[in-house]
């Protein structure tokens, strides 16, 4: 029964303090048309320990971080981690407002997440790799 426990229990988490203003900020702003997302966003980044953006271990997803996971429903997957408007499912990036998208915000290769779907349904995945974008990829994609 301990055991069970502590495989429920989620994973520690770090976030950038530049990432967890606007990350909170979003939130907020969501908050009306979309609750439940607000509300589960909201929750990750209360949990999170913050830390100087410059802190961040490189194996973090954060921002624009391109993430490699297995989730529990099929093969490998490579998605990079962006805000809404951003959002191409077809050039591989999800928005950070996606159930899957929250989940991810925050953890490191070899770390699992247990995260609820639209629908309801438990799903896990487990980070295999995380790439960040350099300085110059972030001017290109801006």
């Amino acid at each position: 029964m301990q055991n069970n426990a502590r495989l429920r229990r989620k994973p520690n988490i770090s976030i950038s303090k530049t990432d967890h203003a606007r990350l909170s900020a979003l939130a907020e702003a969501v908050a009306e048309r979309s609750p439940e997302i607000s509300e589960e966003l909201l929750a990750e980044l209360d949990r999170a320990r913050v830390v100087a953006d410059n802190a961040v271990a490189d194996k973090v997803v954060r921002m624009g971080s391109t993430v490699r996971f297995k989730p529990d429903t099929g093969e490998e997957k490579t998605v990079t981690l962006v805000f809404p408007g951003e959002a191409d499912i077809a050039q591989g990036k999800i928005s950070i407002l996606t159930p899957i998208g929250t989940a991810l915000l925050g953890l490191s290769a070899g770390q699992s997440m247990n995260w609820t779907s639209r629908d309801g349904r438990r799903h896990e995945l487990a980070v295999l790799d995380v790439t960040i974008a350099t300085p110059a990829e972030t001017r290109e994609q801006a």
